[in-house]
């Protein structure tokens, strides 16, 4: 393994969602009592543990491919690759994105990495990537 990232759900917006789901809690506890308030906040822990893990998006390279959450793609069919600031980011995911790119990204984490593809078989001109470590990512994916 070359390179490995975890892009995790940061904790200030996990507890935003979790302060959400206790209102819920707290409307269930007023109108049908304990029970249902003490059931219903175990089924809100548990969601929103299932939300951390769902969401987290491992970025990995070794010797034969790159794997960005489900997706994967040979190294061999990899161009250039650049790390992007967080204006160039911004500004790639929005009005200046290609339709057919594949997009990697997680909206809390600012910078990240554009790869371009070589496969004649695949109209996906790019691909990009969110990622805090922007520059080690591209050392990754330079051949050897």
């Amino acid at each position: 393994m070359r390179y490995r990232e975890v892009i995790r759900m940061p904790l200030w917006l996990l507890a935003l969602i979790y302060f959400f789901l206790l209102s819920l809690v707290l409307s269930i506890w007023a109108a049908l009592g304990n029970t249902a308030a003490l059931v219903s906040f175990i089924a809100t822990s548990a969601l929103l543990i299932l939300i951390a893990i769902r969401t987290a998006m491992v970025i990995e390279v070794d010797e034969h491919e790159l794997r960005v959450g489900r997706a994967h793609i040979a190294l061999e069919f990899l161009g250039a690759a650049n790390p992007l600031t967080s204006v160039e980011l911004r500004a790639l995911r929005t009005r200046d994105a290609d339709p057919a790119a594949y997009l990697g990204i997680r909206f809390w984490s600012s910078t990240g990495v554009r790869i371009a593809l070589h496969d004649s078989r695949d109209a996906t001109p790019y691909w990009l990537v969110t990622s805090n470590n922007g520059d080690e990512l591209v050392k990754a994916l330079e051949p050897n």
